[in-house]
Parts: C-alpha cells; sequence; structure tokens
C-alpha cells in the first residue's frame, strides 16, 4: 500500500498545522519541506515534525484524530508522536522549547485579523 493517506482538511486546520511547522523550523533548523515530504524522514526531520504535531495538540486542544489529519497522517502515527513529545518534556531544553512555541503560536492567533483589502 503506496497510497498516501488523505482525509479533507479544513483550510483554518492546514494554516494552524503550517504555523507549528513553521514555528518548529524556525526553531531547530529543520526546513518545513523537510518535515512534510511523503518519503520516510531522517531521524531530525521526524522528530522535529513530531515536535510540531504536539505543538497542536496542545496549542488548539485538537484530538488526535484532527492532529493526524491536518499532518496529512493517521491518528495512531499523531498519537505515538505526542508521546514521544511528551516524553522529550522531561529534558529541560525540550519543555522550554515546547512551552516557548506554544505561547508564540497563542499570541499569533490571538491577535485581531487582519483583514487584507481584495
Amino acid at each position: 500500500m503506496d497510497e498516501a493517506y488523505r482525509v479533507p482538511v479544513r483550510q483554518e486546520d492546514r494554516i494552524k498545522a503550517g504555523l507549528a511547522l513553521q514555528l518548529v523550523a524556525a526553531s531547530t533548523g529543520v526546513p518545513k519541506e523537510m518535515m512534510e515530504t511523503r518519503s520516510r524522514l531522517d531521524g531530525r526531520s521526524c522528530r522535529a515534525r513530531w515536535l510540531a504535531m504536539y505543538l497542536a495538540y496542545v496549542t488548539f486542544g485538537w484530538p488526535m484524530d484532527r492532529v493526524g489529519h491536518a499532518f496529512g497522517l493517521n491518528r495512531a502515527t499523531a498519537a505515538a508522536a505526542c508521546r514521544w513529545a511528551e516524553d522529550g518534556r522531561d529534558r529541560p531544553i525540550v519543555d522550554d522549547l515546547l512551552d516557548r512555541l506554544e505561547r508564540c503560536a497563542k499570541a499569533v492567533l490571538e491577535a485581531p485579523a487582519c483583514e487584507l483589502p481584495v
């Protein structure tokens, strides 16, 4: 089975998942494109994507299936990623990073929306 896992995802969820990916990319130096590839990820890119999924789970309050769908993965994969990231919080450097990223994502999303002219 080589087909990509795909289900319909709301545009708002894709935007928020993109925000999580960009924040992790900016903080870790792992390009967003490396976290989004459909082929097997190298270890660093994989761990960065796990952090982005965990950030979406915690910051946006999404259930696991929604996290998985927004990232083009299934619920079980999202759950495994979030377990890894949660375990990683035992390390102060990872805990501090995730705290900063969560605050940053919330600040962006809580700011007044800017309606752009057509």
